[in-house]
């Protein structure tokens, strides 16, 4: 076996992210371009190392004309290399880049679950990492949509999702393709403008890359990192202070049977608090009480009622929940 530095980077990874332990069963997501093939040969060439099983997924979303033949080829490749091959066919196209990664990860958790996988594991690249905060921050999302892809997370009870190649570019991963001779299927909706995701990838990227920084996606991709970090930290300490915040109402609980019992927030404790925590404590209390995901402006309105006169009400949220102050509380109706 040939020894790159790209393995040894993806091993110190794996090693000092505690990515996955020895003697693990890993499942690979693997659609056959050049990211998920470059993953599948740096795990099996680890393998005799770490002691891992094995196995290769495949999601066919019926997308395009040749996507049958996309998927015999990564079975042939699982074939060539005498590793278990999993197929899951999409019943009808799936049209839309959202529904399609939800489709997917279902599909890789049945699969995982049913064939007792620990890990299910993603050709995620640095590129990708970098055109996610990109998409995020067009679209507004906040910090937490601009940390972009994090090393690992739980997809369902019992299985981890990694992404142990988020610090290696796509220029990397082509490298490494052809220095292997990887046969790489390339994916024609790649090209397909009509996806937000392509524009940055074919034309935002370049644009950035030619006029600002030649190493804009390793820049963006350390950004993202930073700010994993950073979010983590404030969602733990929004999450005491919500606690503090509720907690000094629990005297008035036991007058009320418990599904009853009355959300009410402390501005006292809230007003002490600096902003930024503030409005997390806010997204979080509308977590709880809507079903979609709270807006800016949702937060917002919520958190002004912490210095706002006494009587002051929110417009209904959706659902129809209002929000009002009386006194040193904030109550929801």
């Amino acid at each position: 076996m040939v020894w790159t530095p790209l393995h040894a980077k993806i091993h110190r990874t794996i090693r000092s992210r505690h990515l996955f332990e020895r003697n693990q069963r890993l499942l690979i997501a693997v659609s056959g371009g050049q990211d998920s093939l470059c993953l599948i040969k740096l795990l099996l060439d680890l393998q005799s190392k770490w002691g891992w099983y094995l196995g290769i997924a495949h999601c066919d979303h019926r997308w395009r004309s040749d996507s049958e033949a996309n998927a015999d080829h990564v079975e042939n490749l699982a074939k060539t290399w005498d590793i278990s091959f999993y197929l899951e066919t999409a019943s009808e196209p799936i049209n839309s880049e959202a529904a399609a990664r939800d489709w997917r990860y279902q599909a890789l958790s049945a699969i995982a679950k049913a064939n007792n996988y620990q890990y299910i594991v993603t050709g995620h690249t640095a590129s990708d990492r970098a055109e996610t905060l990109l998409y995020n921050l067009i679209r507004g999302t906040g910090a937490d949509g601009l940390q972009a892809l994090t090393w690992q997370r739980p997809l369902t009870t019992g299985i981890m999702l990694v992404r142990p190649l988020l610090e290696i570019t796509r220029t990397q991963t082509e490298q490494f393709c052809q220095e292997f001779k990887l046969p790489i299927w390339e994916d024609s909706t790649n090209q397909d403008l009509q996806y937000a995701r392509n524009r940055i990838r074919q034309e935002l990227i370049p644009y950035l890359q030619d006029n600002f920084n030649p190493q804009v996606e390793s820049a963006l991709a350390q950004t993202a990192e930073l700010l994993q970090a950073e979010v983590e930290y404030l969602e733990k300490a929004a999450q005491q202070l919500r606690e503090e915040v509720m907690l000094s109402d629990m005297g008035d609980e036991e007058d009320f049977p418990a599904p009853l019992v009355p959300l009410r927030l402390n501005r006292r404790v809230l007003q002490k608090a600096p902003l930024a925590l503030q409005r997390r404590v806010m997204r979080q209390v509308l977590q709880q009480i809507l079903t979609d995901a709270p807006s800016f402006e949702h937060i917002e309105k919520l958190t002004a009622l912490i210095i706002a006169p006494n009587r002051s009400q929110t417009d209904p949220f959706p659902g129809g929940a209002i929000a009002q102050v009386e006194g040193d509380w904030i109550c929801f109706k």
